[in-house]
């Protein structure tokens, strides 16, 4: 006949081994989530001109961009779509590919903010909190910078155009005609926990027998 002792140390052993399976098995699948769900995100739905377009130098383009916003956080802010001209930075010399959602590509985003300017933008307002989806349609028109397909030789090579998607922190200034203009500054993607997006295009020379 069994006595208690022996009837407690025979049940402890399976329940130490179950703990013990239990810890293992926490470590493997616990693990902290990828960023892209721990911090706000933007993505194209889709965009035009897209990933890897060609379009032509000295012509205008019309941009739309459906963009979705997941929060991860209360954040409010404008949403900038965003055409930017850089004469510093080109498509070989930075990894951005859209469908990256990671800290590198939203910081080579921030990069090519701090190093290109504006050809043209739409903005929208936006509020959001945890776990909220909130999608925008943004449409606008630009030119494509003169210059960009210069003469061999020069370093028309280091020129390019870039497609964001950011969101910011927006002042309204007053021009000195009377009208209102919004300044949209780029949150710090590091500080901020957004994940930014964006690509490049392809610049061509003008269309043979084309005006500029």
């Amino acid at each position: 006949m069994m006595r208690n002792s022996d009837i407690r140390r025979a049940w402890r052993l399976p329940v130490r081994l179950a703990a013990v399976a239990l810890l293992l098995a926490g470590a493997g699948c616990l693990g902290e989530p990828p960023i892209d769900e721990r911090w706000t995100l933007l993505e194209f739905e889709s965009a035009a001109p897209a990933v890897s377009a060609t379009v032509a130098a000295d012509q205008p383009i019309d941009v739309s961009v459906r963009g979705r916003i997941t929060y991860r956080a209360i954040r409010t802010g404008f949403v900038v779509a965003e055409l930017r001209y850089s004469e510093t930075l080109s498509p070989a010399m930075v990894s951005l590919d859209p469908e990256d959602h990671s800290l590198e590509s939203a910081l080579t985003v921030e990069h090519i903010l701090a190093n290109s300017v504006t050809a043209g933008r739409a903005t929208q307002a936006v509020t959001g909190f945890d776990h909220l989806v909130q999608e925008m349609d943004l449409q606008f028109s630009a030119p494509v910078p003169a210059g960009l397909t210069a003469a061999a030789g020069d370093s028309a090579a280091s020129r390019s155009l870039f497609l964001v998607l950011y969101m910011g922190e927006g002042d309204e200034m007053q021009l000195p005609a009377g009208r209102d203009s919004l300044v949209v500054t780029p949150f710090a993607v590091e500080e901020s926990q957004v994940l930014f997006c964006g690509y490049p295009l392809r610049v061509t020379a003008t269309p043979a027998g084309q005006a500029p």
